[in-house]
């Protein structure tokens, strides 16, 4: 053994040592500290993203007309179109990571580019766009991480800032998600995290998550507003699966990468176009994205909020309603809400997680309309397979619809598993080329 090699071994970190130093101790109240701030910043976030969305596209057209014109999203989507293009034009930073590039670690976010984030990502969900808070609240989430180990100690260590900005990500994910174990695994498959520290890393975002997933609960009770996490109350009863469902796993799988493919590419291929002209297209994009809602509504009589949005208040409806949905209908929202979905993630922010499984869950659903297949096992099956064709997360896919349908899961889980394996491997092969992760920034640079 050499000399360097023997030096390099002994100034390894030692994963129990840290975890006995008073410094760990520090960094787990930290994160704690940081876990509610975040939990707290992320509940008010969302609840103001409800009530803008409800004075945009209720409020405000009731108060003008006594019925809501079908046209209406034309104009808050093109307006938006111009606030977010302009964050990201004028605004420290890029207003948030690229959706379309997926979802990927970003390193530690600036503190200075947080509001770029809030403002964008805000005016996406408010004006109706396809994209989910999920991106932007954890990037908030690490950068309000990160701005904390500064106000507290300048000239931190990279690695505490690090730390302590990836608990407030796991913050962030776990109070939106109603769990903070796929909120952990999200992370950990998104980062990449693993080996004998992956403990010491893991821990401090775990005390934070689940500390902000406390304070968000308590957030529901004290202040009336109700809850803002994905759940599906009250879902169909599901008992043992069968061959022929294990044969509606593969295509559902099949089905999905196919879809996830079509999207992410044309999404990509659209992003170097818009980003010439943002002030210019954005906004058309913008009234692109209105124009499915439109095209929608027109053809079948529902709502445009179906197609608009990023699903996650409405994924429960579309489960309690499934029998009220004609075949073609459910076909009609895939095909519109995923062409949306494609226009929104080319140059709007926000996350890819919440449109995908609102997709998959509707396309699950249509096929159930076929024999063989029960409606609540084809829209877990939908929901997985779609999630990691869009995310590349298989054991993220897996688990959440376990969370979405939590009496069902022992059952289910076989059934999304092969749907999930299946759409993962297909998408790894047929699938855009993975884009480079940005450079992490250090606290230096901060």
């Amino acid at each position: 053994m050499t000399e360097s090699a023997a030096s390099g071994r002994s100034s390894a970190p030692n994963s129990a040592d840290l975890l006995k130093s008073r410094v760990y101790v520090a960094l787990l109240v930290m994160a704690a500290a940081v876990g509610v701030v975040v939990s707290i910043v992320a509940y008010f976030y969302l609840k103001a993203v409800a009530s803008a969305q409800t004075s945009i596209f209720t409020t405000l057209p009731g108060d003008l007309w006594s019925k809501t014109p079908v046209w209406w999203p034309l104009i808050p989507l093109f307006v938006g179109g111009v606030v977010v293009a302009c964050s990201i034009r004028f605004l420290p930073g890029t207003s948030g990571h690229q959706p379309a590039e997926g979802f990927k670690p970003a390193g530690t976010v600036r503190p200075v580019d947080l509001f770029g984030i809030a403002v964008a990502s805000f005016v996406t969900l408010a004006v109706g766009a396809v994209l989910g808070p999920e991106a932007p609240l954890i990037a908030v989430g690490s950068g309000l991480g990160a701005l904390a180990v500064r106000l507290v100690k300048r000239g931190a260590p990279d690695r505490a800032v690090a730390a302590v900005a990836a608990a407030g990500a796991f913050a962030a994910i776990a109070t939106l998600l109603g769990s903070p174990v796929v909120g952990a695994f999200l992370i950990m498959e998104t980062a990449g995290l693993g080996g004998p520290m992956l403990g010491v890393i893991l821990v401090p975002g775990l005390l934070a998550a689940g500390v902000g997933a406390l304070i968000f609960v308590g957030l529901d009770d004290w202040t009336g507003y109700g809850t803002f996490s994905l759940s599906i109350p009250g879902a169909p009863a599901f008992t043992t699966p069968t061959g022929y469902e294990l044969l509606w796993a593969l295509v559902i799988g099949l089905g999905a990468a196919l879809a996830g493919t079509i999207v992410r590419r044309v999404s990509l291929a659209l992003q170097p176009l818009v980003e010439r002209r943002m002030l210019i297209l954005t906004p058309l994009v913008g009234l692109a994205v209105a124009g499915c809602a439109i095209a929608f509504a027109e053809s079948t009589g529902r709502g445009t909020s179906e197609v608009l949005f990023s699903g996650q208040t409405g994924l429960p409806s579309l489960i309690d309603d499934a029998a009220g949905w004609t075949a073609g209908a459910l076909v009609l929202v895939v095909l519109f809400k995923s062409a949306a979905y494609t226009l929104s993630l080319s140059c709007f922010r926000g996350g890819p997680v919440f449109p995908s499984l609102y997709i998959g869950a509707a396309g699950g659903i249509a096929m159930s309309h076929l024999p063989g297949l029960p409606m609540i096992a084809g829209a877990a099956m939908g929901i997985g397979a779609m999630a990691v064709a869009m995310l590349g997360l298989p054991m993220t896919s897996v688990l959440l619809p376990a969370l979405l349908f939590p009496s069902d899961a022992l059952a289910l889980t076989p059934l999304v598993i092969v749907a999930v394996v299946v759409s993962y491997v297909i998408s790894a092969r047929i699938g855009p080329a993975a884009v480079a992760e940005p450079r992490a920034v250090s606290a230096r640079e901060q």
